[in-house]
Order: structure tokens, then C-alpha cells, then sequence
């Protein structure tokens, strides 16, 4: 069972330590004690409260697709060259980049501000694990 350091699960939710202990004595998180040390918190339970307090957006309509994994943001940057373009969306609290061409970010009409869906579909998908 991974245990983590209040400073780490902080880290890891996009918040304060006070607010992981706030969350601590609200019965949100339940604290474990190793004898003397630092306060810590299984990871099991924070990575229940990110997704409570990270909630994926819903999707929208996009059509018909077949990816499954489809996020709803903003697009929040786009850099276009002569042929491709990248373009940046911040998907609740997951930044998303795609490259694709210029002529179907030209199309779609896309620019910073913009709503759009990022569909993810991949057949190999890379996980490390911190030192």
C-alpha cells in the first residue's frame, strides 16, 4: 500500500498542504501514523480525491468516433508553420498537445479560446514511475 507525505499528495492534487490537512480533519483524507515522523496519506484515498476534485468535463457532441478516451477543453495555444500546426488544450487539469496540419486547424477554425475535443487512442502508452 503506497503511503505519501502531505507535501506530496499537495503536489500531486494541484493544492496546499493546509488544504490536504484541511481535508485531513474534514474526513476526506485519513492521515496514518508511523510512529514519530511526517503525517502521511495512502495513496489509494488521494487519488480518489483527485478525481473528486479534478471531475473530467464532459465530452460533447463530436460525431461518431471510435476512441473512447475523448476530453472536452480549451484550446490555449496554436503555433502554425507553412504545413503543420500544434495546438495546446487544457483539458480540466490535463494539458493536451496535438500536432496536425495547418489546413485542418484552418478548417475547424480552431484558435485560443476555442472549445474542442481531444480524442486519444493509442496502441502504446509509456508509465514511469518517479525516483
Amino acid at each position: 500500500m503506497t503511503q505519501m507525505r502531505v507535501s506530496e499528495a499537495a503536489q500531486l492534487l494541484g493544492v496546499s498542504s493546509d488544504t490536504v490537512r484541511r481535508a485531513i480533519d474534514a474526513g476526506r483524507l485519513e492521515a496514518a501514523s508511523a510512529g514519530p515522523g511526517p503525517t502521511t496519506v495512502r495513496g489509494v484515498d488521494v487519488a480518489a480525491l483527485a478525481a473528486e476534485l479534478h471531475p473530467a468535463p464532459p465530452v460533447g457532441t463530436v460525431g461518431s468516433s471510435s476512441s473512447r478516451n475523448q476530453m472536452r477543453g480549451i484550446v490555449t495555444r496554436v503555433l502554425t508553420d507553412s504545413v503543420m500546426a500544434q495546438v495546446d488544450i487544457q483539458a480540466g487539469p490535463f494539458r493536451l498537445v496535438s500536432l496536425l496540419s495547418r489546413e485542418a486547424v484552418e478548417e475547424m477554425g480552431l484558435q485560443v479560446g476555442s472549445v474542442a475535443v481531444a480524442s486519444i487512442k493509442a496502441t502504446h502508452v509509456t508509465v514511469g514511475t518517479p525516483p
